[in-house]
This record gives C-alpha cells, sequence and structure tokens, in this order.
C-alpha cells in the first residue's frame, strides 16, 4: 500500500508534477508540520520562495483525524455541515474544540513563525503543499486563508487524495494537482512506509 517512501519522497514525485509553474516564480506554502517537509521539496525543485501556512483542523471530539471544520490565521473559520450533522457533535463540544484550537493555533504562530513575518502573497502564484487530504476540510480552509490575501493564482498539490476531498478543494482552488486519488481512502498515513509525526525543530530547520 505505501506508495511513497516518506514525505521528502513524495514532494519530488509532486514537484515533476508541477514544473509548468516554474516560470511563475511561486509561492509555495506547507501547513506545519506534514507539509512542510513536502513543500521543501517542491520549492527545492520550482525556485521562488517557501513559507508556512497555520491551519489548524477542527477534529471531531471522539475521532480527532475526522474534521468537522478547520481554522485559519486571520480568523478564519470554515465548518464542514455534512460531518457535524452526521456524527452529532453538538454547539457546545464544538466550541470547547475551537478554543483549545485556537490557542494551539496562536503558540504554532508564535513558535513557527519566530518573529518572522508572512511572505505576502498578493499577486503571486500561491502553491498549497500538504502530505495529504482526506476529508478536504483543512485545505478548504487553508484555501480561504489565502484567497483573503489576493493571490493572481491557486494551485493546491498533494501526493494523496480521497476523491472527496479532491472534489471540495476544486472547487476553492484554481488548479489542484494529485498524483494518487484511490478510489477508496483509508488515511493518508497508509500512503507512506515513513509518517511520523515532526516536531517544531524540523520544521524551523528546514524553512531555516
Amino acid at each position: 500500500m505505501n506508495h511513497y517512501a516518506d514525505r521528502f519522497a513524495a514532494g519530488r514525485a509532486l514537484a515533476a508534477a508541477l514544473t509548468h509553474l516554474r516560470a511563475t516564480e511561486p509561492l509555495v506554502l506547507g501547513p506545519p508540520r506534514g507539509g512542510v517537509p513536502v513543500a521543501a521539496e517542491v520549492h527545492r525543485a520550482l525556485g521562488g520562495d517557501l513559507d508556512i501556512l497555520l491551519v489548524r483542523k477542527l477534529g471531531v471530539p471522539w475521532q480527532p483525524e475526522l474534521a468537522m471544520g478547520a481554522l485559519g490565521e486571520g480568523g478564519i473559520r470554515v465548518l464542514n455541515d455534512d460531518v457535524i450533522r452526521r456524527t452529532g457533535v453538538r454547539r457546545e463540544q464544538l466550541a470547547e474544540v475551537e478554543r483549545a484550537e485556537r490557542a494551539e493555533l496562536a503558540r504554532r504562530v508564535r513558535a513557527l513563525r519566530g518573529g518572522r513575518d508572512p511572505v505576502p502573497m498578493a499577486g503571486r502564484t500561491v502553491i498549497l503543499v500538504d502530505d495529504g487530504m482526506a476529508t478536504g476540510a483543512t485545505m478548504a480552509a487553508a484555501c480561504r486563508v489565502v484567497r483573503a490575501q489576493h493571490p493572481a493564482r491557486l494551485v493546491v498539490a498533494v501526493p494523496i487524495s480521497s476523491v472527496e476531498a479532491h472534489a471540495w478543494v476544486s472547487r476553492e482552488a484554481d488548479e489542484v494537482v494529485c498524483p494518487w486519488i484511490p478510489a477508496e481512502l483509508g488515511g493518508v498515513g497508509g500512503a507512506y512506509a515513513d509518517f511520523h509525526q515532526l516536531e517544531d525543530r524540523e520544521v524551523t530547520e528546514l524553512l531555516g
């Protein structure tokens, strides 16, 4: 089942599908932590600029991998009403998860930005890279965070995606590049031999 050795290998495979964007001097964005190694390889191949995009998934309390929504920098909030309805999450449960994730988002901004300002997105070709999409909720939120900053073009690039996530995110981005969309996606981690949780230190080193 493992399609990629690790996130770096996935990034190299993804970069090969993005060569048409090299001339645009793109801004390559990776959501920490898992998206950053993939984005770093895409940036290495295409040039342009590399930065992080901070987005937090709002996981269903008893099934945290399942996204019922997401938060982004600048107060952006996207909800997946279908998941909320299907799982029966109550308003106060959603609010509790949201409080926790908002605090974690603020912590990550401090830890990972290290006082650096985000690279401006206005007028740029922005390539939003992650290690995969399961529901698409986090990536949809990320797209809205980027859209609010007026890029010339927004491209989403992932090594693996579910059919549903690809369809949802295709409505948010100008282009979605994904080399592998299996008919059934058990989980993004299954696509990788090595899918370890990255530490903040690994992320800041890659950005360094």
